[in-house]
């Protein structure tokens, strides 16, 4: 049912808990797999919630969807505040097609290609890039060489079953490895269309061998993107975590000259890069990626919160390359 997935991407807008998410996910699936014609003869006799997977609140959404009514549920939630106004960033967020950052439920993400695929083209976007963990970020359930090849078929299929004007991308969030090196095969990583290169460990590296680290990685001829490239959390308590240090400006130059792109993360509790590190990179000469980090459907709208950023620094739009067509990004993914 539509209505139900609708509900749960408003949800992981709102950040709201997983279990309260998944409810309405569960319900979609259980409606799904009962069929039309049978979940109007149970909504006609009251018996939805004998279905595995729907509750009352999800049946009373299934109910007012097949009388051809708005849900209540839904009118609630479209009544409330955007959780991420656009503050003056309209125009910005129009422009931004596309997002080279977003997981799956094959690592740590909390749904499957397909879904992400939908939710991208019903908020508007023309492409985006798959980029589930690499091996080494067990904690994130990071894809083996082998499951990384089944996720590329799964996308693959996805593309051949949509042949309109959106494209789905094969990526990768590859972790940085100490010494700059990429976790993935070097056959693995000729198959994909996006690079997404991020530090997730030994964040608290020396200045110097973070310096180089990250220059190693950023001119890595296979990385198109540098990922939230501090590592910070903004989160107040357990949930925070301090920025990496590094020499910005050598590896910003680093990222120029070899054509990647610096990520503007648009996790509201990453705003990675810090302000002044993006204007660091602004005055190299750098691209910009504003991807929304999403790790479920409705983060994908994470994307106002980077393309306000964008405005308030003044970064031209034509920098930023979650702006470009798919054929132009095409030409600048394949340099």
């Amino acid at each position: 049912m539509e209505a139900l997935t609708r509900i749960s991407w408003l949800l992981e807008q709102r950040r709201e808990s997983s279990y309260r998410v998944e409810a309405f996910r569960r319900a979609a699936r259980a409606a799904a797999q009962t069929g039309p014609d049978d979940l109007r003869a149970r909504s006609a006799a009251g018996t939805l919630t004998s279905v595995k997977g729907i509750g009352k609140t999800t049946a009373t959404v299934i109910s007012q969807s097949l009388a051809g009514e708005l849900p209540d549920y839904i009118s609630r939630l479209q009544a409330e505040d955007a959780p991420h106004p656009p503050g003056g960033a309209d125009d910005m967020v129009a422009a931004i097609i596309g997002d080279l950052h977003a997981h799956t439920d094959f690592s740590d993400g909390g749904a499957p290609v397909e879904e992400m695929a939908d939710a991208a083209v019903a908020f508007g976007h023309e492409w985006l890039a798959i980029t589930d963990h690499s091996p080494r970020l067990t904690v994130a359930n990071g894809l083996s060489a082998e499951r990384l090849a089944a996720q590329i078929e799964v996308i693959d299929a996805w593309n051949d079953d949509h042949t309109g004007e959106f494209r789905l991308l094969r990526g990768i969030e590859i972790d940085i490895l100490d010494d700059g090196a990429l976790d993935q095969s070097d056959e693995m990583i000729s198959r994909l269309d996006v690079v997404t290169a991020s530090v997730h460990s030994n964040l608290r590296m020396a200045h110097s061998p973070m310096t180089e680290r990250l220059v190693t990685a950023a001119s890595d001829p296979r990385v198109h993107v540098l990922g939230h490239c501090t590592g910070r959390r903004v989160l107040s308590g357990r949930g925070h975590r301090p920025p990496s240090t590094f020499d910005a400006r050598t590896v910003f130059e680093a990222c120029a000259a070899h054509d990647t792109a610096v990520e503007i993360n648009s996790r509201p509790e990453r705003v990675d890069p810090p302000d002044d590190l993006i204007r660091i990179a602004l005055d190299a000469g750098c691209l910009f990626a504003v991807d929304s980090d999403a790790h479920a459907p409705g983060q994908l709208e994470f994307k106002v919160l980077g393309a306000r950023r964008v405005v308030e620094h003044g970064i031209d739009p034509d920098r930023i390359v979650t702006t470009w067509s798919a054929d132009r990004l095409s030409d600048w993914l394949s340099r």
